[in-house]
């Protein structure tokens, strides 16, 4: 979004300093500098304002600050943080974008990933990247949207109560997604019931024209439907949008019959993982909705792509599958990806090197013990990361890469590598894939 520096600071009540310059966007990262953005210096684990001098060197337009000013435009503000959610409001009041607001306990990512490629089929879309789903993400977001956007999906996550209700205030969604309610999260939130109402926060505020799209299989968010005051569109195997015929192939990735108010359509998803279809319903109905063709739904779907880290396989040199689940993990998610393991055809070892689920309360030491039930039941050797939670004797994060690469793996096997971010395995798996 384009706006000048005069036009941010008296959005947020501060003083600009320097020239009026046009800016375009925003971040708080001094290393993702774009042509004439706008730098946020938050003060978090460090001081953004450390990075002020190297943001408007890789060409910052302007930059907020708190303190000291640094060279070319800034705007003098009391608090960065809040200055940055009160322009992302200031962004939403200015788009005509109709704006999808995506939460749950699980598949936030995804599904505003394949939300973004539906809707791309018919208008300029923006989405947030990765998984830009709080109190900086959002409005930073909303922020970088095109002025001609068509579409803007943004997501939502929560650690307590009144997190979505408090994005929602910002982003003010026009449509809005909820996943599943899932154990995620709970020794945060401290019980499934409080999870389900936060998740259905975004339900509360959606205008009469809107839609609340909820998945007709998880009683947890369908229990909060009465909230909307908008129409209910429903995905899952009981909903509204749904799909027959599942066939996984041997790289994991479905094929389906949609059927739906709209009518039904073949569609073969470039995503890998049975779980991925309940995530391709939600962005169907969305993109339904919203007027997209059928036609186009099906193509949107055939062609989107995940974010970083998220059921991305691929074959090493030496031909191992390598399945990088590495971006989060919780019960729900992990039990899904086990299940993407034992889907790809492999006629070796099937491997899951998995590290700790973590903020999951007193719900810890069983989550991770039926982690190790399942992962046998389904053929699965689990080798354990950091934690003595699934009941074997746990590899040091830097021992890992050794083991595994003693077990001489090759073509006929498949690893899966999956933790919470607190672990970090996205390293391992570049390493299997260096092969």
């Amino acid at each position: 979004m384009r706006f000048r520096a005069s036009q941010a600071a008296v959005a947020v009540c501060g003083d600009l300093v320097g020239e009026d310059v046009l800016l375009d966007g925003a971040t708080q990262d001094s290393r993702a500098v774009t042509p004439g953005c706008l730098f946020v210096p938050l003060v978090a684990g460090r001081d953004g304002h450390d990075f002020i001098g190297a943001a408007m060197e890789a060409g910052a337009g302007a930059h907020l600050t708190s303190g000291p000013t640094g060279p070319g435009t800034a705007i003098r503000v009391p608090d960065t943080t809040v200055a940055l959610r009160t322009l992302g409001a200031t962004a939403r009041d200015s788009t005509g974008a109709q704006v999808v607001g995506v939460t749950g306990s699980v598949g936030k990512t995804s599904t505003k990933d394949l939300t973004a490629a539906v809707l791309a089929r018919t208008g300029e879309t923006h989405a947030g990247v990765r998984s830009f789903n709080n109190e900086i993400g959002v409005p930073l977001t909303l922020l970088g949207a095109a002025d001609n956007t068509r579409f803007l999906v943004v997501e939502m996550g929560a650690r307590t109560e009144g997190d979505i209700a408090g994005l929602c205030a910002v982003a003010r969604p026009d449509i809005g997604v909820v996943t599943t309610v899932a154990a995620a999260h709970t020794g945060v939130f401290g019980s499934l019931q409080a999870v389900a109402h936060t998740k259905g926060e975004i339900l509360d505020g959606l205008p009469l024209d809107g839609c609340a799209v909820l998945n007709a299989d998880a009683p947890d968010v369908m229990g909060q439907a009465g909230r909307a005051r908008c129409p209910v569109l429903t995905f899952g195997h009981q909903g509204e949008v749904r799909a027959q015929k599942v066939v996984v192939d041997d790289f994991a990735r479905s094929s389906f019959r949609l059927e739906s108010p709209w009518g039904r359509i073949d569609v073969r998803l470039a995503v890998h993982g049975a779980h991925m279809v309940a995530n391709a319903l939600a962005a169907a109905a969305t993109g339904l909705f919203l007027d997209v063709p059928l036609a186009e739904v099906a193509a949107g779907l055939a062609e989107a792509r995940l974010s970083p880290w998220r059921m991305d396989v691929q074959r090493a040199p030496n031909g191992l599958t390598v399945i990088n689940d590495a971006y989060n993990a919780n019960p729900t998610s992990m039990l899904a990806s086990l299940d993407a393991l034992v889907a790809v055809a492999v006629t070796g070892r099937r491997i899951a090197v998995v590290g700790l689920m973590a903020e999951l309360g007193d719900e810890e030491a069983p989550a991770h013990a039926a982690v190790a039930e399942q992962a046998a039941e389904r053929g699965i050797t689990l080798v354990a990361v950091g934690t003595d939670l699934y009941g074997l004797e746990p590899l040091a994060e830097d021992a890992v890469a050794d083991h595994l690469d003693d077990l001489a793996l090759g073509s006929a096997d498949a690893v899966l590598v999956k933790g919470s971010r607190v672990v970090g395995l996205e390293v391992l798996a570049g390493h299997l894939l260096e092969g």
